[in-house]
């Protein structure tokens, strides 16, 4: 069987990044059924193409996702791709930068679909999201996490040090010090968001003033501003159990949140993105999850690939 030639994997690699990083619409999804309608060899160049993704997957999603779309340009996709595949050509500066970003080098870190839970010296309790990057910066002041990306769900230990250190979480939009707690922190395009379960945190964009948010509350906030506050109940963390649990949200949030709990492409077509959702679903199990959401709405579930799934109209 012969293997895929350069030009061809290139050309299934343009698919992938389009098909995972930019909108696919009806004439998009088409056009790739034709390319990959070709030939066997087509074929192979995009299962060749899903092995490369799987190396990206095992990165923090923002990072995955900065890199593959660096190599949009012809001369970088070749060299990362060759570089991946193992073609024997020197990798260039951005697989460099992608092997040494922060959230590769983090010290706790998960890929698409993992968790992680690390109990800390003092006997502080993390458990990362899907995706999710932390370094932990102990010192004799202060007790610091600074979340690279993804989420993190935080329950202080008791401080055993004589002199107290507070306990804060530091993100690109400024900082959450725990009062005491039990809260989440999860970065969402360029906000920071904060989900507190048990006493209170407080606040602190970069350029604006502290907000306190208590047990019960959720809130976010950007470099200059801090949103409403809005509540907030248990079932929010439930993702430590592996349970997504919705009531009355879009299809299309509900899609969103599933995508981020599994490697490779997962959309929700626009006809149906308005869809009402109530229930509990697996998010160790996204299959299972999409298979639950097929039977309980007129929606049918599209694989083009196990990388590349569709949730549309059921008489598409």
């Amino acid at each position: 069987m012969t293997a895929p030639g350069d030009a061809l994997l290139e050309e299934a690699a343009d698919w992938v990044i389009r098909l995972r990083y930019e909108p696919a619409d009806a004439v998009t999804r088409r056009a790739f059924e034709r390319w990959l309608a070709q030939g066997e060899a087509y074929a192979r160049a995009w299962a060749r193409a899903e092995q490369v993704l799987g190396a990206f997957d095992a990165l923090p999603a923002p990072i995955g996702h900065r890199v593959l779309r660096a190599t949009r340009k012809r001369q970088g996709r070749r060299a990362v791709l060759r570089a991946a595949l193992g073609l024997g050509v020197v990798a260039p500066a951005g697989w460099i930068a992608w092997r040494e970003a922060p959230a590769w080098r983090a010290d706790l870190r998960t890929a698409a679909g993992e968790q992680l839970t690390r109990m800390l010296d003092d006997g502080t309790r993390l458990v990362l999201n899907s995706g999710s990057a932390v370094d932990v910066r102990y010192g004799t002041a202060e007790r610091r996490l600074v979340l690279v990306s993804g989420e993190v769900l935080v329950t202080t230990g008791q401080e055993q040090q004589p002199a107290y250190r507070p306990f804060v979480v530091q993100t690109p939009q400024g900082e959450v010090q725990a009062l005491g707690t039990r809260f989440s922190v999860r970065l969402v395009d360029d906000r920071t968001e904060i989900m507190v379960f048990e006493h209170a945190v407080l606040a602190r964009p970069a350029h604006a003033a502290p907000l306190r948010i208590d047990a019960g509350q959720r809130g976010s906030f950007t470099l200059a501003r801090a949103g409403a506050l809005a509540p907030v109940d248990d079932s929010a963390a439930l993702w430590e159990q592996g349970m997504l649990v919705v009531r009355d949200q879009r299809l299309a949030e509900v899609v969103a949140e599933l995508a981020r709990h599994r490697p490779g492409f997962l959309r929700c077509d626009p006809e149906v993105a308005d869809l009402r959702v109530s229930g509990a679903l697996s998010l160790r199990d996204t299959d299972a999850a999409l298979r639950a959401l097929a039977e309980r709405l007129p929606i049918a579930v599209q694989r083009l690939t196990r990388y590349w799934v569709s949730v549309g109209p059921a008489d598409a």
